[in-house]
């Protein structure tokens, strides 16, 4: 299924000018254990509605940045540079159980990798 993704530097584009990113996730601490750290490279929510994701438009800007969208019906519902974004809700950022180190639970909040250039980039977010 195709639609349409606003870049924020370029406009609106198909969606086939962009790659996605990934969902936007809680980080683990500074040492996860192996469980935390298999746990934010292969566990996602995998959400039926709105989800915060990460989408860089490689056909264009290169650039990295934030898109909110519903799953169900890839309705984008705002996209922004990382700095520029609005701050997240519980609802829209993957939970993970503090205990486990998986998806599912526990506190969603302060640690999330939403400012800085991408998935990975190291930079911690609001």
């Amino acid at each position: 299924m195709s639609f349409l993704l606003t870049c924020p530097n370029c406009g609106v584009r198909e969606v086939t000018d962009f790659g996605y990113g990934g969902e936007v996730s809680p980080r683990p601490k500074a040492r996860p254990s192996r469980r935390e750290l298999n746990a934010y490279n292969y566990f996602r929510r995998n959400v039926a509605g709105v989800q915060r994701e990460w989408w860089v438009h490689r056909s264009g800007c290169r650039a990295w940045f934030l898109a909110e969208r519903d799953t169900r019906t890839n309705d984008v519902k705002w996209t922004a540079l990382p700095d520029e974004a609005p701050a997240a809700d519980a609802g829209t950022l993957a939970a993970v159980d503090a205990a486990t180190g998986m998806p599912g639970g526990g506190a969603v909040g302060t640690t999330t990798d939403v400012a800085g250039g991408g998935p990975g980039s190291g930079v911690v977010g609001r």
